[in-house]
């Protein structure tokens, strides 16, 4: 088959947007993946592929006794962004986990949370297509290193792998194991970025009512 198939690393996507929100200065309460148009973004980036699917993958939260409304709030957000990325033309899905883990932090230990098994799905998912020839291109939106023996693998079965990167901190490696790479700009990011987004405005106003 002739498929273009996107797939998105949703927490590592999350971490360099942020990035990009800093080094922009965005001054909003709490900018978030809510308030980026990724059909739009998508769209410019990838202007010549006709891409066939588009997924996007994230860990499945669940609830932390000891962070109970932290925990609430991240899985509200999480249902709001999953119907966004539908509305958008995204398939959602949900791998692994998030872990809790103490750190050290000085003095004092803190609570992190840490995903687990999102980058195993997408390389299995990825092998699996390329071996069952599904796809002609992979439009890989990670910069997670440990994905690089899955786009070997993909390759050296004829598919085309495209790495879809930032400017700000590019993967080295995935640069060279991929067929050729496509580097976000910060202005592109911003582009598409909306403090007064719908979903954005609708989270906002769920955890103000819980408040009362």
């Amino acid at each position: 088959m002739n498929k273009v198939i996107l797939y998105i690393d949703g927490e590592n996507l999350r971490h360099y947007i942020k990035d990009v929100f800093r080094e922009n200065n965005v001054s909003v309460d709490d900018p978030s993946l809510l308030n980026i148009n990724f059909g739009k973004l998508f769209d410019k980036l990838l202007k010549g592929f006709e891409v066939n699917e588009k997924v996007y993958y994230c860990a499945k939260l669940r609830q932390n006794k000891e962070t109970s409304k932290k925990s609430k709030e991240l899985i509200q957000k999480q249902r709001i962004l999953k119907t966004k990325l539908e509305r958008e033309g995204f398939s959602f899905i949900m791998s692994g986990n998030v872990r809790a883990q103490r750190v050290e932090d000085g003095k004092k230990t803190k609570l992190v949370f840490r995903e687990k098994g999102v980058d195993v799905k997408i390389a299995v998912d990825l092998v699996v297509a390329a071996c069952d020839k599904k796809v002609k291109t992979v439009i890989l939106c990670s910069s997670d290193s440990d994905l690089q023996p899955a786009v070997e693998e993909v390759k050296s079965r004829g598919v085309e792998v495209v790495y879809v990167g930032f400017e700000i901190n590019p993967n080295k490696g995935l640069i060279y194991t991929t067929s050729r790479a496509i580097l976000v700009r910060n202005s592109e990011v911003m582009e598409c970025f909306d403090k007064n987004q719908d979903d954005f405005l609708k989270f906002k106003k769920v955890q103000k009512s819980r408040r009362k």
